[in-house]
């Protein structure tokens, strides 16, 4: 039986649009619609009960739009809201940290891992206590880059200002042994090849929100929910909470839709 509702994607900003391109390449069938919070970003910095009452509001927002399945295409929104949506929704809700460890661990062979996050997520441990629970031998050692989200939401990430913050930031990594790097934030695959550059060609980057869809195509089948028709039924949609213009910039250039459009929405309560 085919399945054509949309799947639901909630990111803070522009990033989960790093989700959303790999589940438009891996899925073709599958519809999308996606809201991004970028009246209130960043999610990073704030309280975790704040983190989770949002969550709630652009979970609330795609339920309405009568969503199958709900991917939180937000590490920090993930880290803080993950397990109240399980418990509160009746689809299934899919969040990135959980494959990012996965991956992580596959592909480092001396169990010495970076993680690169928002203040939320380094703060929360929910990567390195992900990756512990699954092999206790690996070590873990996480970054904050609290830079690098504006960097991408103002549309700079292949500025010269952008190589600069990324090799300020990352420096404390570069004598560390890591040989594998997690992405902890779905803004961070838009600066990847300047991290990569900066941390050289033996570190192994890690794209959660990439590894995400590969979860999301298991769980399509396992619930027998997949869209099985030849092709999609229904047009993605797109909403911000912020400037459609500035979405729409970045979205084009990195989606390459040149016809891309976005609504611009409000959740409850926006501050």
């Amino acid at each position: 039986m085919a399945d054509e509702h949309a799947i639901g994607f909630m990111d803070s900003g522009v990033g989960g649009l790093t989700v959303v391109k790999q589940a438009l390449k891996q899925l073709p069938r599958e519809t999308v619609t996606f809201i991004g919070d970028q009246a209130r970003l960043p999610y990073g910095p704030r309280p975790s009960a704040q983190v989770r009452e949002f969550s709630w509001q652009m979970a609330t927002f795609l339920l309405k739009q009568d969503i199958k399945m709900l991917v939180i295409a937000c590490n920090t929104a993930t880290a803080a809201a993950l397990p109240d949506l399980r418990a509160k929704l009746k689809i299934p809700v899919i969040g990135v940290i959980s494959p990012g460890s996965r991956a992580a661990l596959k592909a480092s062979h001396s169990k010495k891992i970076g993680v690169l996050g928002t203040e939320g997520t380094i703060k929360s441990h929910a990567y390195r206590d992900a990756i512990l629970t699954k092999d206790p031998d690996a070590q873990v050692i996480e970054l904050a880059c609290p830079k690098f989200v504006p960097l991408v939401e103002s549309n700079e990430y292949r500025s010269t200002v952008a190589k600069r913050v990324v090799a300020e930031t990352l420096r404390p990594l570069q004598t560390s042994g890591i040989d594998t790097l997690v992405l902890g934030c779905t803004h961070y695959p838009l600066l990847r090849p300047l991290i990569q550059n900066v941390m050289g060609p033996d570190v192994t980057l890690i794209d959660s929100g990439a590894e995400t869809v590969n979860g999301v195509s298991f769980m399509l089948d396992y619930m027998d929910i997949a869209n099985t028709q030849a092709t999609k039924t229904y047009p993605d949609r797109f909403y911000t909470t912020g400037s459609a213009d500035q979405f729409a910039a970045i979205a084009r250039d990195w989606l390459d839709q040149p016809n891309f459009h976005v609504s611009q929405t409000t959740l409850g309560g926006d501050r």
